[in-house]
């Protein structure tokens, strides 16, 4: 897929041709008027990773064109990219420029940035970080007001903090999260904002308890916690465990057990077929689950999850892949239907839709 062609007037009529195909596609199940998220149109991605290419004495930054793959698309500005991460990178370039250290060898460049205006930059180079480096990139922090980290091969030297910390209005509530450089956070604030707000107002009548699949840092865990009894959060990466668990108690959400555990394990736990020492603290009997939510990977729901899944008076699902959605909703047709649905534009002038589903046992 070629790099966007970032215009405004056309956004409007590329968002509804992906709404009529996602309507298009999901018809064969009664899909419901989906409600439609649009992104801003320009200035609505808080992360973004460019190489440096060098030529002569200077570089700029790059992309490449997937269609083109060995030459460089260079770069003065990246509109797609948050107001702070634009001001910042001709900033950035003119400090690194003008320092010898700081630019040799230096491959790429990637931001992170919140809506609430915090700034990581990462600066990843082809050569050995030492001292001297480390002093220089301590004082381009210090004048930028940037958390920065250095990286090579095998190699990461962070100065202070590899974390920003975001927060968002939500329902009246302050959310906080504390997002890592490296770990998976959702890319588009704004509609971030919007996929929270929409899966409240789903959860807010179903009551009881909930579980919740590839929790990831606790984006829609801090969100979804207030509306349930109790709620058990699984996910596998170590990492993103331990992020949830600091922004759990970083808003002050005090009814989640929260384990580290694939879905198909807590699947396994929950049917009876295995035990695991993970589990030791966790009374899974305790709970009166009353609804699953989702946010799966590309590939969707396993096999396992899916048999889980039956079981639910309330399926809620957020999906980033279409395609494995369809063929989720289809395997679950026999126990639920669809009962409200949305589609949040993550990645305005792309193919990828984001979309969202409300699943209730027939």
């Amino acid at each position: 897929m070629p790099l966007p062609v970032l215009d405004p007037a056309l956004y409007p009529s590329q968002l509804a041709a992906k709404v009529d195909r996602f309507k298009a596609e999901f018809a064969p199940f009664d899909l419901p008027e989906p409600a439609v998220f649009a992104s801003a149109p320009l200035h609505y991605r808080l992360r973004a990773e460019f190489r440096i290419w060098h030529h002569g004495d200077v570089f700029d930054y790059a992309m490449f064109d997937p269609d083109n793959p060995k030459r460089p698309v260079l770069m003065a500005d990246f509109p797609a990219a948050g107001e702070a991460v634009c001001a910042l990178m001709p900033r950035l370039r003119a400090a690194l420029l003008a320092d010898e250290m700081l630019s040799r060898r230096l491959y790429a460049a990637d931001f992170l940035s919140t809506l609430s205006g915090d700034m990581l930059v990462t600066l990843i180079y082809h050569r050995r970080l030492d001292a001297d480096w480390e002093a220089a990139a301590r004082r381009l922090a210090g004048e930028l007001g940037i958390g920065l980290i250095g990286r090579s091969r095998g190699q990461k030297l962070t100065l202070d903090r590899d974390w920003v910390q975001e927060e968002l209005e939500v329902d009246g509530r302050r959310l906080r999260y504390r997002q890592h450089e490296g770990a998976f956070s959702q890319p588009n604030g704004g509609v971030n904002r919007q996929m929270l707000g929409w899966a409240r107002a789903q959860a807010a009548p179903l009551g009881g308890d909930l579980l919740e699949l590839y929790c990831g840092n606790g984006n829609f865990t801090v969100a979804l916690a207030p509306l349930f009894g109790r709620v058990l959060a699984t996910e596998v990466s170590k990492s993103s465990v331990q992020a949830a668990g600091h922004n759990l108690a970083d808003n002050a959400v005090a009814n989640v057990a929260l384990t580290r555990m694939s879905s198909d394990e807590i699947s396994a736990a929950l049917a009876g077929r295995e035990s695991f020492t993970r589990l030791k603290d966790i009374d899974l009997d305790a709970f009166r689950f009353s609804t699953l939510f989702v946010d799966p990977p590309r590939s969707g729901l396993d096999p396992a999850t899916l048999e889980l899944a039956r079981g639910f008076e309330h399926i809620l699902y957020i999906s980033c892949n279409p395609e494995t959605l369809r063929d989720n909703v289809a395997a679950l047709q026999a126990t639920h239907a669809i009962a409200a649905a949305a589609a949040f534009d993550q990645f305005p002038y792309t193919h990828h839709l984001e979309c969202g589903l409300l699943l209730r046992r027939r």
